[in-house]
């Protein structure tokens, strides 16, 4: 087994998608903290000033949209939550402790990864529908102040959750080693697959025979 060829986990298409969004998703994060407090509002450099930060960051959300959806829909049938993963999450005390050996056997993705795909896809969709209630010069005037106000305070604590969300995955990446190579190089070792995926790993070797 120790000569067994690397296992593709992403394409190049998955690669390049998960990247951009990231990039933009990031844009988006930096844009909109710096018009939320003042203590951020440096970060407004980063965009050409105060004005240019107000006109861009609802283009970057809409631009972030478009691209997780594309994302969402590559990666959305491998995140359904199944009775496995659940069996799973039982033991993900185990997992913390990195006694990996003694949990369930997983597919492509563990719970956690699964749980955090869907906060990103409910936050997502919430930031970008506040978004548009607060679009000033041209949705907001379509509502009344009341339903704006509602929609700030959507849009400040869907922003908080995705933020909290995205800084999750970073660590969890950097924490599971070999998790960075598989999205920047495509492919992971047959011991990687078999140790932190095992069904998904059999599924691939089935496929391939």
């Amino acid at each position: 087994m120790d000569n067994e060829p690397m296992i593709e986990r992403y394409g190049t298409q998955d690669r390049i998608t998960h990247w951009v969004t990231a990039i933009l998703f990031v844009l988006m994060a930096l844009s909109g903290l710096a018009l939320f407090h003042p203590a951020f509002f440096f970060l407004t450099n980063f965009f050409g000033g105060g004005s240019w930060t107000r006109i861009l960051h609802p283009f970057m959300g809409v631009l972030t949209l478009l691209s997780f959806l594309l994302l969402a829909a590559r990666f959305g049938r491998d995140n359904r939550i199944t009775e496995a993963d659940r069996q799973w999450g039982k033991h993900l005390g185990e997992f913390i402790r990195n006694r990996e050996d003694n949990l369930p056997e997983i597919g492509k993705y563990n719970l956690g990864q699964k749980y955090l795909f869907w906060t990103l896809v409910v936050t997502i969709l919430l930031l970008f529908a506040s978004g548009m209630v607060i679009w000033q010069p041209y949705f907001a005037p379509a509502f009344s102040i009341g339903v704006i106000r509602i929609a700030v305070v959507v849009h400040a604590l869907a922003a908080f959750v995705a933020i909290a969300a995205i800084i999750i995955h970073i660590y969890a990446a950097l924490w599971v080693k070999g998790s960075i190579r598989a999205m920047t190089r495509g492919k992971v070792t047959p011991a990687w697959a078999r140790q932190h995926h095992a069904t998904w790993y059999r599924e691939i070797r089935k496929e391939a025979k």
